[in-house]
């Protein structure tokens, strides 16, 4: 098999909400994305997919973050906690169904295999689908 990583960096604010029902302190982050895809085969230029295209991809996800509060953002506002795990896995989720589409069109079998989301140095949150 072979892989290829695309990184990304966005700049938002958010606040966990605790378990009693408070907010932790409002606070901000650049929030550096890593995301794996792999295939089994190159495709005709030898190459798992266009980094470029990959990384149009993950800007388009997360671009409505970009400098904003994610407590004010679906899926984060209501239903979902706005932890570095669950930015990993809502831009896996995407991600996935955006590769999907493209596969249909070229038939390459490509494959999310990883989604890092770090929050801070040494500080790294990671969703792999199932």
């Amino acid at each position: 098999m072979f892989a290829i990583e695309v990184q990304s960096t966005f700049s938002a604010a958010h606040a966990l909400r605790l378990p009693d029902g408070r907010h932790e302190a409002l606070h901000g982050h650049d929030f550096h994305v890593t995301v794996r895809i792999g295939a089994d085969q190159l495709d005709a230029l030898e190459t798992v997919a266009d980094f470029h295209d990959i990384h149009d991809a993950l800007t388009v996800i997360v671009a409505p973050w970009r400098n904003r509060n994610l407590n004010d953002i679906e899926p984060f506002k209501t239903r979902v906690n706005p932890s570095a795990e669950r930015i990993a896995e809502h831009i896996g989720i995407q991600l996935a169904t955006a590769l999907a589409t493209a596969d249909r069109e070229h038939s390459r079998h490509l494959r999310l295999l990883e989604v890092r989301v770090t929050e801070a140095p040494q500080c790294v949150a990671i969703w792999r689908p199932e």
